[in-house]
């Protein structure tokens, strides 16, 4: 193992479904820039996030712990900086830190970046045109396209970082967030031609628990509600209109792709230009996965693979081979404690998750994790509809149990909804259109892993 301490560029993007990069066998797009860190280092199979809503996943990756300990389970709470971060530790051990782009964990007293030299973060969730900046808890305006900018302000600190330490820097981007507003150099990409639909566009919902159907994410019937500019022609058929509407969405989606992806290569080549590329560890990952029309639907939430399953690319030439890739589970309570495993940092014991130093450097340790829990909170968030819901995923299911209640400010249930199991079987069923919990050919199979999911709540301490 190398001596020198990394640097470390950590590249984050907001709802990037791994669907949309060639490096993950994309149907509909190319992303040239993203595919050299996977070409010069390694792509991760199953990285898996532990609650797929934004702010949640963000607080887990500063934070190293499940959204129950680390106090972020919606998007309506704020990250509390006091708590152990692996920036904090970081910079206490001699790092440069900086955090650059969007930030969703509060401002204001303990919600504000904490174990960062430097920060630069927009508000919330940030605008893409011409974006209000809070810098050092100063705001203000930067003309321009918000990748771009977050892009700009991240190679302006590079170029003025102490040359003599090593660095973190988070370069974090809006985009590919709702509600996709493309930058001018990429707004008529696509324009000519048809993105495919995605295998389980016209999912009927049928077979599933009652969740899937009473969620309100549909491209169809719902996305035009949320955002105007995606209402179909009103000449057209249904079936007409969800075809447009799909159209318009997806493409809209990938050429704000197509803008992180060319910034993303401005930073390799900065790197590549000013000598680091060897020094430097890079990681390109979204803080979870999104549907891309998948089930008829966009945003996240489910358990389901596409919002459950984060892209993972890592390139650091001194311990990671180049063009591989990897099966083994990965969640992302494991980001902080391979950041400080890199820095040389003891991993601190609030950190619930593992250094994957090993995993990528091709040896996984005989007893690596072969199952992750999951849990999402918002239960029927007025936007979405989506119920709370558990569940564990091993290589050849995934058993998710919806538990029918959101606990309020006191503790009491707020909205009941059905209690119900669904089961899949990843290697029969790997698009998750059939429920087959009730049958009995499986239920040594359902028995095993109420098991397994029991001792995951009780091992991570999640047992409300």
């Amino acid at each position: 193992m190398s001596a020198k301490r990394p640097n470390i560029l950590f590249i984050m993007s907001d709802d990037h479904g791994y669907q949309a990069m060639s490096c993950y066998g994309s149907r509909i797009n190319e992303t040239p820039n993203l595919d050299r860190i996977a070409i010069e280092g390694i792509r991760l199979n199953n990285c898996f996030c532990t609650n797929s809503i934004c702010a949640p996943s963000r607080a887990v990756i500063l934070s190293g712990a499940y959204s129950h300990v680390n106090g972020v389970k919606t998007l309506k709470d704020s990250f509390d900086g006091r708590q152990m971060t692996f920036p904090k530790l970081l910079q206490a051990s001699g790092y440069q830190t900086a955090m650059i782009g969007k930030w969703h964990l509060g401002h204001g007293g303990d919600n504000d970046p904490t174990g960062f030299d430097y920060w630069n973060i927009l508000p919330g969730q940030g605008i893409y045109r011409d974006p209000e900046f809070i810098e050092m808890g100063l705001k203000r305006t930067i003309p321009g396209y918000v990748t771009t900018v977050t892009t700009d302000l991240s190679l302006q600190w590079l170029q003025d970082r102490d040359n003599s330490r090593p660095f973190l820097l988070m370069c974090h981007y809006k985009a590919p967030h709702g509600p996709w507003q493309p930058d001018e150099k990429h707004a008529e990409l696509y324009e000519d031609v048809d993105i495919p639909e995605p295998i389980t566009f016209y999912d009927d919902y049928s077979n599933r628990a009652s969740a899937a159907a009473a969620a309100k994410m549909r491209i169809d019937r719902d996305l035009p509600q949320r955002i105007p500019k995606y209402a179909a022609p009103q000449e057209l058929s249904p079936a007409e209109a969800k075809k447009w509407q799909y159209q318009h969405f997806i493409k809209d989606y990938l050429r704000c792709v197509a803008s992180i992806d060319e910034n993303v290569g401005r930073m390799l080549d900065y790197l590549k230009e000013e000598g680091l590329e060897e020094d430097t560890m890079v990681i390109y990952t979204s803080d979870q996965g999104f549907y891309l029309g998948d089930h008829g639907w966009y945003d996240k939430r489910f358990m389901y693979e596409e919002s459950l399953r984060m892209p993972f690319l890592m390139r650091y030439p001194k311990e990671i081979p180049a063009g591989v890739d990897s099966d083994a589970f990965v969640m992302n309570v494991d980001f902080a404690p391979t950041f400080l495993d890199y820095a040389g940092i003891p991993i601190p014991e609030p950190m619930q998750g593992d250094s994957i130093r090993e995993v990528v450097r091709g040896h996984v340790p005989q007893d690596w994790q072969t199952s992750v829990y999951y849990r999402y909170w918002m239960h029927l968030d007025p936007v979405h509809g989506v119920y709370s819901h558990y569940g564990v995923r091993t290589d050849k299911y995934k058993l998710i149990y919806y538990y029918g209640e959101a606990l309020g400010a006191s503790g009491t249930t707020d909205i009941s909804t059905p209690k119900e199991w669904e089961l899949f079987d990843l290697i029969k069923d790997p698009h998750e259109l059939n429920n087959v919990y009730a049958l009995d050919e499986y239920s040594s199979v359902v028995e095993a892993l109420k098991t397994e999911l029991e001792r995951l709540r009780l091992k991570v301490g999640d047992m409300d």
